[in-house]
């Protein structure tokens, strides 16, 4: 399908997308993505104190200006009346469009043989929440860390046809980050189309001379969401931000995860190293790449949200080729935007609630909602393994504080902490039962349910499940629990931080 007819769908559809080639049903409108505030100084070149008066500013600049918004109550999900029973089983999709009952239900058995009643209620609830239909037939590769997911991201590059779309928070002007666009530019002038989707407050001390380079090699690059209301075209929302990392490459290969396009990242962490020392602090994160029909919805993404913004058209490109099954694995893409349905929680929250044996969560940024809170404390009380593995290292004492002042509510209703050692937490993911697994950029806070564009890969798989459960294990042999008793002989001075950085929690 060509652009020029693609655009014309979009801008007349937006609530009802078109139907893709891979599929006869309709995927949901297709939701933008921005990051918390709490990362957007995290870049190299500014020191700390900089970095944490920059975030008050903003704080308040965004209270000011933002109305108060609610995430949405999950609790009547699941009930009689949604119809979610494993008679009727969630929708898949695949090359040929959506599969009829009979081979749905086949496939499903086959992919989920040991708990197929437990699980088809879960997607079929988790459809029924985020409108976003199971997508057979994918390839999943988990990338660990800055430096493999960079050297994936850039090898699809350099084998680039057609065009490459990137949606990233943050493109920093460093040593990954000219490698990178010097990578970009010469699949430009080598007559690959490249189209790029900054954040306006992630790419704040970017030098605007670096994005320049860019555009004037012929790459088309739009700032998400300007600063300056001057340069807004619709409603000045500052506190909408993208927070999305979306890669996809002549519509085929997909990428996205927790990684930025920066040098921050170019040190590993300890994961699956030997040594427990390092002379400098790596970064721990996790990306995902995806071959297969999904791709085609995550492009969809990066289409839909290019043309909601006062961006010029893309260039005329084969944006969604024809998909062939590239494996066996069942993806759901699930986005979210402010002002939406709030999709990504509305997963997580479902998936906690009908757990039955473990909940394993690895989150950079956790400072949870009372309905996280309560799904989390309510699968501990009726036996299931809840762990969760949290920053050790601060990368923001706001948020990092005020994930704190959770700590012995949680650990005194049975929820285990463990804080990762040794490296700087980024990844935002988890897996249920060693069969539900999510990666992607939103972390489990306000600021990313509610005020970010974000996006996750849902997945549905033993395998990857299973890879999933060996990657928390070693983040666990990474990391120290944290014990009730010494918890609460904190110092005082450590307890009103986190009273004060709670009260900022709506906007972390």
């Amino acid at each position: 399908m060509r652009i020029t007819r693609l655009m014309v769908d979009i801008e007349s559809t937006s609530r009802n997308p078109p139907v893709l080639p891979f599929q006869s049903a309709v995927l949901p409108p297709m939701p933008c993505l921005h990051l918390p505030p709490t990362q957007a100084w995290g870049t190299a070149g500014l020191s700390a104190a900089r970095r944490a008066i920059l975030w008050l500013r903003w704080v308040a600049l965004v209270c000011c200006l933002s109305a108060c918004a609610t995430l949405p109550d999950v609790s009547a999900l699941g009930t009689a009346d949604q119809g979610a029973t494993p008679a009727q089983n969630p929708t898949v999709v695949g090359t040929r469009g959506e599969m009829g009952a009979k081979g749905a239900r086949t496939l499903l058995a086959q992919r989920w043989k040991n708990s197929f009643a437990d699980t088809a209620v879960l997607a079929r609830l988790e459809e029924i929440a985020t409108s976003s239909p199971l997508i057979a037939g994918n390839k999943l590769t988990l990338l660990y860390d800055g430096p493999q997911t960079m050297a994936a991201m850039m090898d699809a590059v350099r084998n680039a046809k057609n065009h490459i779309n990137l949606e990233t928070y943050i493109f920093d002007q460093d040593a990954v980050g000219i490698a990178f666009s010097d990578l970009l530019i010469e699949k430009q002038r080598a007559g690959v189309a490249v189209h790029i989707m900054v954040d306006a407050v992630g790419t704040i001390s970017t030098p605007a001379i670096f994005l320049q380079r860019m555009r004037d090699a012929g790459i088309q690059l739009q700032e998400f969401n300007p600063i300056s209301p001057w340069r807004q075209a619709g409603p000045w929302e500052p506190n909408h931000r993208d927070h999305r990392k979306v890669m996809v490459v002549d519509g085929r290969i997909g990428f996205t995860g927790g990684v930025n396009i920066s040098s921050t990242y170019a040190n590993s962490s300890l994961f699956r190293s030997k040594s427990r020392k390092t002379a400098k602090a790596g970064w721990r994160d996790t990306h995902i790449q995806i071959e297969g029909p999904a791709v085609a919805a995550l492009q969809w993404e990066f289409l839909n949200h290019w043309a909601q913004q006062d961006a010029p058209a893309l260039a005329d490109s084969d944006f969604l080729p024809m998909l062939v099954p590239q494996g066996n694995q069942l993806v759901r893409v699930v986005a979210s935007e402010p002002d939406g349905d709030q999709e990504i929680y509305k997963s997580y929250v479902l998936a906690i609630h009908l757990a039955k044996t473990s909940v394993h969560i690895t989150s950079a940024y956790f400072v949870p909602d009372p309905q996280i809170l309560k799904a989390l404390t309510d699968a501990a009380a009726r036996g299931v393994d809840v762990k969760l593995v949290l920053p050790g290292m601060r990368e923001n004492d706001l948020a990092y504080f005020a994930g704190h002042s959770y700590f012995a509510e949680m650990l005194s209703r049975g929820i285990r902490l463990y804080q990762l050692q040794e490296s700087v937490l980024h990844a935002k993911t988890a897996v249920i039962d060693a069969l539900w697994s999510t990666v992607g950029s939103a972390n489990i806070d306000t600021r990313s349910f509610l005020h970010n564009y974000e996006l996750n890969l849902v997945v549905y798989d033993p395998l990857l499940g299973q890879a999933m459960e060996d990657a928390f294990q070693e983040d666990l042999r990474l990391s120290t629990e944290v014990d009730a008793e010494t918890w609460d002989r904190r110092p005082r001075t450590d307890k009103l931080k986190e009273w004060l950085a709670r009260q900022f929690g709506y906007w972390l």
